[in-house]
């Protein structure tokens, strides 16, 4: 089957049409999830000075010796796992290419694959491609807990491997210890590969992140993907990464020659750079986050939606059924022209659209200028 019979089904998305329709109505963007301010300096200038000392040729494939050395450093320090920079670590052109290589170099067709709903919208794109089997498990509100017995329904042996985002977009839940251990209790018992998207490592406001390659038997079982884009506000730079044990990184690997071969070698020096950041920075991050997210659900809530406040990422659910909508799209559309004011609707995140059909997604990594701003051209939802 041709990739465009495989995509057909996902069409053009949703969000192209928000898009579009947000920049027609001069709306306030708290739909895509890009910061409206800019990363740090030394990680700019790192990139700058690379460019001018002729770091502009083809680098190393899997990563430049400095970047792939401070990948491994970093994930040492968060997961106490310690690996081999250069055999274990593949940088990708952002965490979407790591997520595509990654079902590319170790799904066959037919494989079945686990999705945990509401699901991040390449995953299932990603799985076609491959030619895998989608089998769902979906977190349900208020709380988005994975159910321990769906979990189970859908493990076999013909189950490949499994998505798994945490903190996870759109629901903002941060997995818990137990959660993540039947996860992986499943995996060992089906000889199941893990592909842990984990973009939002370090916006964890309450408790703390868990990588799934850290408990037991699950570091040879598990590539684990990344990236610098969400932590220092450069997503704009596509640079990501992949860790795993060597045949799993053999897979990824294959799959990204021909993809995109490398990533653009300025912005993997700045990357390194911004790597060895101290602690104070991701504290700082963390805080400023959180001082966001608390803003924008209380004014949320005082507006009249049903907010369901994030554990980590900077996304936040919310219900709008009080507003009298029939579905997210129709209620999106309004809050765009009505208002001014940009969302995206969750049931694009669901095989089922009707399962996302009371909710909307909005992003907070927006200065809390812009917050204030919306809040205040939401206030008309009201009147």
């Amino acid at each position: 089957m041709s990739v465009a019979k495989r995509l057909q089904p996902f069409g053009e998305t949703i969000f192209t049409t928000i898009t579009q329709l947000a920049v027609e109505h001069d709306a306030i963007n708290l739909g895509q999830g890009f910061p409206n301010f800019d990363g740090p300096e030394f990680v700019k200038d790192a990139a700058t000075e690379a460019i001018a000392r002729g770091e502009n040729q083809y680098p190393r494939s899997f990563g430049i010796g400095p970047l792939v050395e401070a990948i491994a450093a970093r994930f040492a320090a968060d997961s106490g796992l310690t690996v081999d920079p250069f055999d274990n670590v593949t940088v990708t052109s952002g965490c979407t290419e790591a997520l595509a290589a990654a079902c590319l170099g170790l799904i066959e067709p037919g494989d079945e694959v686990v999705l945990i709903e509401p699901t991040y919208d390449a995953y299932r794109p990603d799985v076609a491609l491959a030619g895998g089997i989608p089998r769902y498990v979906t977190l349900r509100a208020p709380d988005f807990r994975l159910d321990p017995d769906e979990l189970r329904a859908v493990f076999s042996s013909r189950t490949k491997a499994i998505i798994i985002n945490t903190p996870h977009n759109p629901t903002g839940r941060v997995f818990s210890p137990d959660e993540l251990e039947l996860v992986a209790s499943l995996c060992r018992e089906y000889d199941t590969i893990a592909i842990t998207d984990e973009v939002y490592d370090h916006m964890v406001f309450d408790g703390g992140h868990l990588s799934l390659a850290a408990l037991d038997g699950m570091w040879e079982r598990t590539i684990t993907l990344s990236s610098l884009g969400k932590t220092f506000s450069l997503t704009g730079w596509k640079v990501g990464w992949a860790i795993g044990p060597e045949p799993l990184t053999a897979g990824v690997r294959a799959a990204h020659q021909f993809l995109t071969f490398t990533t653009a070698s300025p912005l993997q020096h700045g990357a390194a750079a911004a790597l060895q950041a101290g602690d104070s920075y991701y504290d700082e991050l963390t805080s400023a986050y959180k001082s966001r997210r608390d803003l924008l659900a209380s004014g949320l809530s005082d507006l009249g939606f049903a907010v369901f406040v994030p554990q980590g990422t900077y996304f936040m659910l919310a219900d709008h059924t009080r507003f009298g909508f029939d579905d997210d799209v129709a209620f999106v559309r309004h809050l765009i022209t009505e208002t001014g004011v940009a969302a995206i609707p969750p049931s694009a995140f669901y095989h089922r659209p009707s399962d996302g059909a009371s909710l909307v997604r909005f992003a907070f990594c927006k200065d809390k200028a812009t917050l204030a701003a919306a809040l205040d051209r939401m206030a008309k939802l009201g009147a």
